[in-house]
């Protein structure tokens, strides 16, 4: 069986990314051995000027799209259920951070996990999903490196290396250049979930749908 390669475009600090997620992961479960899947997860950051201690979200989201308080309220709410539904627990955060740093470990997890005897991308996607219980469960900083380091053992990583890693300036330009390089294939907004390369499907979908469309790839490609 040939494998599907997904390519997983996100933010650690998008809400609808953690609905597609776990969105998808559950369309996988349900495909079980039909289809074997591989996600690598990539970066894309919806504030990259953002400065490490944060800003308000109600007052950035409002600078930025020229909305009110009750707007983005009733929206949170929408999202809340939804991630619910999916089995996510959001409790919301009242700070924006900078998730560039975090982006600069899930770099590095991938390459653990090629350098490694772990399955490919098993290690990456549990730093994932540690940086997004860390923000939306817990409403902790993710551009904190005691959080962030945190995180990494949690995943199973070396915190020392970890620590080491966001003391310098380790891979920040391999970020940097995927960034690009996803913007320059026109995705502009996430989650994007990309296969094979080719085909994309946008937005935080029901589980039912990512398991359509990753059966008719699955099936294209045998």
């Amino acid at each position: 069986m040939t494998p599907l390669r997904i390519d997983f475009v996100s933010d650690v600090s998008c809400p609808w990314c953690v609905i597609g997620l776990k969105a998808l992961e559950g369309a996988i479960a349900r495909l079980g051995d039909e289809v074997k899947i591989e996600i690598h997860f990539q970066p894309f950051e919806l504030n990259p000027d953002m400065p490490p201690e944060g800003e308000d979200r109600d007052e950035h989201l409002m600078k930025k799209y020229g909305r009110t308080k009750e707007d983005f309220a009733a929206a949170r709410e929408t999202i809340r259920q939804r991630a619910a539904a999916v089995g996510f627990t959001m409790n919301g955060q009242d700070r924006i951070y900078n998730s560039f740093d975090a982006h600069r470990l899930l770099h590095w997890a991938a390459l653990v996990d090629k350098q490694g005897a772990t399955p490919q991308g098993e290690t990456q996607a549990r730093l994932k999903h540690a940086l997004l219980r860390a923000y939306f469960t817990d409403g902790l900083n993710i551009a904190d490196p005691d959080v962030l380091v945190a995180k990494a053992e949690e995943a199973g990583l070396d915190p020392a290396e970890a620590r080491a890693i966001l003391a310098s300036d380790r891979y920040a330009e391999a970020v940097k250049q995927e960034e690009q390089a996803w913007l320059a294939t026109g995705i502009n907004s996430v989650p994007a979930i990309v296969v094979n390369r080719t085909y994309l499907i946008s937005g935080g979908q029901p589980p039912e749908v990512f398991e359509t469309h990753l059966r008719e790839m699955a099936n294209r490609a045998d």
